[in-house]
């Protein structure tokens, strides 16, 4: 009696031990007690500030299209250069120095800078050297893209571009495919470049208060990896159903191995 109480409790051990856990698995938990109705981001984004090899999409508009149809490198078409592929070849990549060049204007430093500061300047140097008020200059800065690689226990990794300006680490994950079963929810690392450096943070999505943290909210060319929890390396499997079946596999072959040499 004592040894099948024996078993059945090693057997429990086991089940509760390699199971992943319900709260495991739960974005954007309370953790404590306290009775918060909402939780709000409290930490702002700052500008974007480009860098090295970042793609830019310019357009320079006027009352009078062919006044700067000379400024652009596309034939002003609403769909142009849309496509991940039409961005990479007509838009404009900061080089190695630093700057972008662009047609008839020549070299233009924009490292460093946020994505307003580059559209009041080039608007600044084409009405000091180009055009009047009159003209009605009206130039778009954006970026090619938010693209970002993703990487680890994730349904798709790899590298994404999303068309919009701003994407926090769970619109990240949902446009990657979510995270796997057995991938760490708690350890989210984000590397990010920074002109000091590599900055490297994880996050713990399981906890509400993450978005309050800075790395929330991503920045082009962030790389975030998702880590594997213990029980994908234990190879137990992933639910209750799962690890019964390995512990009735590893009995049998070990009921079978004895039967054997016992023969």
């Amino acid at each position: 009696m004592s040894k099948s109480v024996l078993c059945l409790s090693l057997i429990i051990c086991v089940l509760l031990s390699s199971c992943i856990p319900t709260k495991d698995l739960i974005y954007l938990q309370k953790k404590d007690n306290s009775q918060v109705e909402s939780v709000v981001a409290a930490v702002e984004t700052k500008p974007y500030r480009l860098q090295i090899n970042d793609v830019l999409s310019i357009t320079i508009k006027a009352i009078d299209p062919k006044l700067v149809s000379i400024f652009n490198t596309t034939n002003g078409d609403a769909t142009a250069g849309k496509s991940e592929t039409g961005l990479y070849f007509d838009g404009f990549t900061v080089d190695d120095h630093g700057s972008i060049r662009i047609p008839v204007l020549g070299d233009v430093t924009v490292i460093g800078y946020t994505l307003d500061e580059v559209r009041l300047r080039i608007e600044k140097q084409l009405l000091a050297e180009y055009f009047n008020k009159e003209a009605n200059i009206f130039v778009t800065v954006k970026l090619a893209g938010f693209r970002y690689t993703i990487n680890g226990e994730i349904g798709g990794p790899g590298t994404k571009t999303l068309f919009q300006e701003h994407v926090n680490i769970m619109e990240a994950i949902a446009n990657a495919g979510d995270i796997t079963v057995t991938g760490n929810r708690r350890a989210v690392t984000i590397m990010r470049k920074t002109p000091t450096g590599v900055e490297m943070h994880d996050l713990d999505l399981t906890d509400i208060n993450v978005m309050k943290s800075p790395y929330f909210y991503l920045q082009p060319n962030d790389y975030v990896y998702i880590k594997p929890l213990k029980q994908k390396t234990w190879g137990t499997g992933k639910t209750g159903i799962e690890s019964l079946g390995t512990i009735i596999t590893l009995l049998s072959l070990a009921t079978t191995t004895f039967l054997l040499l016992k023969k």
